[in-house]
């Protein structure tokens, strides 16, 4: 036997072995196809073209019909009378279903009328997305719900509900039966044309232009999409031109065209071979009724999906969501220093006291809780008043940024001993004993919860979105899980003295890198004056310079206050409080919020609902960057992901247009549609196919190229799959 017959048949023997095992698993139900459903008329059951799935994998599944003779279901549209078949599914958490694949319809007469549909049997596919998360071992249960209408001289409404028992496993184990009959039915969907037709008024009637048909076909038919187009029932006569074939049409009675484009499908035969194509026509604007509301697909085109990724979390996985995005988040850049300096603290504490370690843990803990309970108020306030926000909601205050940034430049300029609050490192076992001492692991819990507003760490995003759609006490609860995960860390180290030994003995070391922390500060201050420069302009970086400069003058007139007697102090303190006032009113003055361009140069556009519509409505993939300046995690994607030159030429050579929703100032319309989105932050990355109406695939919120390559090219991809199904 060749290597290659080898490789085949030890191939097909490890699928098979999958699958036995699995079979024999206890309480294992696997099943590729479900019960039937069975009626006088029609016999449904539900194929499945796997065995076992494999994270991240698409698949497909149909609904079989085998309709008895002289009975017939129908297509996308109906024709004269009739009712399509709809699908609505119940999913396992995170996989997700796409329209209905429709193949080409037979024109049905009915006498006087004539409708679109299958006779015989028909196999409707549709394609299942399994999420990344899923787990090998764990059994699944896809429930499908479907209504059908079957007719003859009568029609009888009729339903089924369906179950198909998967597993999921390391790599997918086929059914070679199923996958056989899907992939057929799949191969005889109608193809992508390679042209566009136009749609024009001729006389009384209408007149379909089919560039791409240059040589006589016969038994040309026209599908459209829209039910108010041509007259089912009347004749379509073709007639071939220098530029192609022009098919008549007979108008409609109840005409009504709302759209400049509608989606179709022709069938034909050449040399005697069927064929089907899905188009596209541009429509003649005096054909248009503007005051007319789109007559789009009917509802089959779209399937319902009972459980979206992110929106249908239950309340314990909020809560652990929320835990574990608030550990991550003691790993961001500007949160780091601070943390670390206080287990610095620890080190020399521990050298006096253990009960004193502790005593800062929980005062720390005590300074985090009372942050996020602020925060957490304040999000729910503003959401019983009706305003949409979210996560870092007050960054997008020009003001605030500013503050930030003054914040950042003064705790850099303490660490590197410029002046001192309290007590210092080298002092911090006598410091902490101090009242000032309790005061300031309090505030240093504080401190970090509001350096870290800017960042969102992994799981963040779907707790945040869940916690914003539920009662006050349930989205607190969300709020203090966060809390209790960001505060974790230092509150175990200061429970658990034997980790500090794995530090140095307190030395100049400490003190060297107290000083070093300082530039991770400075850098944080620098990006938070770039936000700013975004928010509000030239008169944003100024204000925040200036701010800057009064901090400074502000820590300088207090040093030279401390050692002064009773009335140059007083004197000093005034001129402080001038300058403190003064410093404020030019930064609320001249930090004003400028309307920039959302997008930058290039071929970034801003993003809106309606741009969105009108590039799906072309054919285009579209990738949305839902972002903001104050977004660390975002501006990480960009430089890992968005830049990078393969994702240009990705998107370049997939047509994919890339639309920014920029959320550094306040928009009431990105925060509906984040909220939409099971989202109550950013970052937020949509991948919209390249069908009109479609759904969006939802990114995870790190980034990486190879994800956004893939990603395009199902986007891309779909199109060729489902535009048949465009309304």
């Amino acid at each position: 036997m060749t290597e290659n017959m080898v490789e085949r048949i030890t191939n097909g023997l490890l699928r098979r072995g999958l699958l036995i095992l699995a079979l024999l698993l206890p309480g294992a139900a696997l099943a590729a196809e479900s019960a039937a459903v069975t009626s006088p008329r029609v016999t449904a059951t539900l194929l499945s073209s796997r065995d076992v799935v494999a994270p991240g994998e698409r698949f497909q599944v149909a609904l079989s019909q085998k309709i008895a003779k002289g009975w017939h279901t129908y297509w996308a549209n109906p024709g004269d009378s009739g009712e399509p078949t709809r699908i609505e599914w119940t999913l396992p958490a995170g996989f997700s279903a796409g329209a209905i694949q429709w193949p080409a319809p037979k024109a049905l007469p009915v006498e006087p009328l004539v409708n679109f549909g299958f006779s015989d049997a028909v196999l409707l596919p549709v394609e299942i997305t399994v999420p990344e998360g899923a787990q090998p071992g764990e059994r699944l249960a896809l429930k499908a719900n479907a209504t059908w209408l079957v007719c003859e001289k009568i029609c009888i409404p009729e339903e089924g509900s369906f179950t198909l028992g998967l597993k999921v496993g390391p790599a997918p184990v086929a059914d070679e039966a199923a996958q056989s009959r899907i992939d057929a039915a799949r191969a005889a969907l109608p193809q992508p044309a390679d042209f566009r037709a136009k749609l024009t008024k001729d006389g009384d009637a209408l007149a379909l232009a089919l560039p791409g048909l240059g040589q006589p076909v016969e038994e040309l038919r026209y599908f459209p999409l829209l039910e108010t187009l041509i007259e089912h029932a009347a004749p379509q006569t073709a007639t071939n031109t220098a530029a192609g074939t022009v098919l008549q049409l007979a108008r409609s009675s109840s005409f009504k065209v709302g759209e400049t484009e509608l989606g179709g499908v022709i069938t034909y035969r050449e040399a005697g071979v069927p064929r089907a194509l899905s188009l596209m026509a541009d429509v003649e604007p005096a054909l248009v009724n503007s005051t007319t509301a789109p007559q789009a697909a009917p509802a089959p085109a779209v399937v319902r999906v009972a459980a979206a990724p992110e929106s249908n979390l239950t309340l314990w996985a909020a809560l652990a969501f929320a835990f574990a995005g608030g550990l991550i988040l003691n790993l961001m850049p500007c949160v780091l220093p601070v943390l670390f300096i206080k287990a610095l603290g620890f080190a020399q504490a521990a050298q006096a006291s253990r009960a004193e370690v502790r005593e800062q843990g929980l005062l720390f803990l005590c300074g985090v809780l009372t942050s996020f309970i602020i925060l957490a108020g304040a999000v729910i306030a503003l959401a019983a008043l009706g305003t949409s926000i979210g996560w870092g909601f007050q960054l997008q205050s020009p003001p605030v940024v500013i503050a930030l940034a003054v914040i950042m430049v003064l705790i850099g300029l303490n660490l590197l001993g410029a002046f001192e609050i309290g007590g210092s490192v080298q002092g911090a076992g006598h410091g902490l004993a101090s009242s000032g001492g309790r005061l300031g692991a309090f505030m240093t819990g504080a401190l970090a919860v509001i350096v870290a507003t800017p960042c969102t760490a992994p799981f963040m995003g779907a707790a945040m979105g869940y916690a914003v759609t539920q009662p006050p006490q349930i989205a607190l609860a969300v709020f203090l899980a966060l809390a209790l995960g960001f505060a974790a860390p230092v509150v175990i180290l200061s429970f658990a003295p034997g980790w500090l030994r794995l530090l140095p003995k307190p030395g100049r070391w400490m003190v060297i890198l107290k000083q070093a922390f300082a530039f991770p500060m400075f850098a944080t201050a620098t990006w938070l004056v770039w936000v700013a420069s975004v928010q509000a302009g030239p008169g944003g970086v100024l204000a925040a310079l200036a701010a800057i400069l009064a901090a400074g003058f502000l820590v300088w007139l207090l040093g030279l206050g401390r050692s002064a007697g009773g009335r140059t102090r007083i004197a000093l303190s005034a001129l402080a409080l001038f300058v403190a006032v003064s410093a404020g009113a030019f930064v609320l003055q001249s930090a004003v919020p400028s309307a920039t361009d959302a997008a930058r140069a290039g071929d970034i556009e801003p993003w809106s609902p309606e741009r969105v519509a009108a590039l799906q409505a072309e054919g285009r993939p579209v990738f949305v960057n839902f972002t903001a300046a104050w977004c660390i995690t975002c501006l990480a994607n960009e430089r890992v992901a968005l830049v990078r030159q393969e994702v240009k030429d990705t998107f370049a050579k997939l047509n994919v247009a890339y639309l920014k929703a920029d959320w550094t100032n306040r928009n009431a319309t990105i925060a509906t549609a984040l909220a939409e989105h099971g989202r109550a932050g950013v970052p937020l990355y949509l991948f919209y196919p390249a069908t009109k109406g479609a759904p969006p695939e939802i990114l995870p919120q790190l980034l990486t190229t190879d994800m956004l390559v893939e990603a395009a090219g199902r986007a891309a991809g779909k199109e060729a799959r489902t535009a048949q199904n465009r309304p």
